[in-house]
């Protein structure tokens, strides 16, 4: 089963070029180590919520802009080993110095429970994380099928949605905070890429008027779910490596 790693963090927005020189130059070796793709999004837009978002999941200051990114590997047990290869790699030490607060950013380990079509090299990104409650497991992969066979009539090419099996608790922050999950919930991370930003934007308004929608009853807190959209500024395969 493949293994994602999620991240959102935030980054001053007159470091963007720097962002993403570092991001990029570190996929040489993400890529060795096992990684087969390596995704950097650059916020688009994300709306303040009432209870909680993505901009305060990451406590970001004025001047700040939101990155949603993940890797992407065959299994956790490969990701487990890269993990350990990384920190101990010395070529880690010579990669540019990172132009973000780690501090603040969020990150955790996801296992798929669905992935329908595939990664595209040019995407626009709708990202959310969401706090279920552990027991609703099957109900919300149930959910998440659903949902991803409509928006695929609607121009989706690529959703996904994971279940937290590792998302360390944080210091300052993490994504359990950032959803205010609680003892018996787990944090989903998941995505869905357009082909562009007019197909999301067209899709949406379509989406939300489809009778189906009022069958599907979502089986977690709606209320705690956090989103966004972004525009990726690296998006790197392990074969065919493309920046966007």
């Amino acid at each position: 089963m493949s293994y994602i790693e999620g991240f959102i963090l935030p980054v001053p927005e007159d470091r963007k070029a720097d962002f993403i020189a570092h991001a990029s130059a570190a996929f040489p070796l993400f890529n060795e180590f096992g990684v087969t793709r390596h995704v950097e999004c650059w916020e688009d837009y994300v709306e303040d919520g009432k209870l909680t978002d993505m901009r305060r999941a990451v406590k970001a200051k004025p001047g700040e802009k939101i990155v949603f990114s993940w890797l992407e590997y065959p299994s956790k047990a490969v990701r487990d080993s890269a993990y350990e290869k990384m920190m101990s790699d010395p070529r880690m030490e010579d990669m540019p110095e990172k132009p973000f607060d780690g501090q603040r950013m969020i990150y955790g380990g996801f296992e798929p429970i669905s992935d329908l079509g595939s990664g595209h090299e040019a995407p626009y990104v709708s990202g959310s994380v969401f706090a279920v409650p552990t027991a609703n497991k099957a109900d919300f992969t149930a959910f998440a099928k659903k949902m991803a066979e409509i928006f695929k009539e609607y121009g989706a090419v690529r959703l996904m949605d994971a279940w937290g099996v590792d998302v360390p608790a944080g210091k300052v922050t993490d994504f359990q905070g950032a959803v205010q999950a609680k003892e018996d919930e787990t944090v989903s991370f998941g995505w869905v890429e357009w082909p562009s930003k007019e197909v999301n934007d067209a899709a949406w308004p379509k989406i939300m008027e489809d009778p189906r929608m009022a069958e599907i009853t979502m089986p977690a807190d709606g209320s705690r779910m956090i989103f966004g959209g972004f525009t990726p500024v690296v998006n790197l395969f392990a074969k065919a490596a493309a920046q966007a």
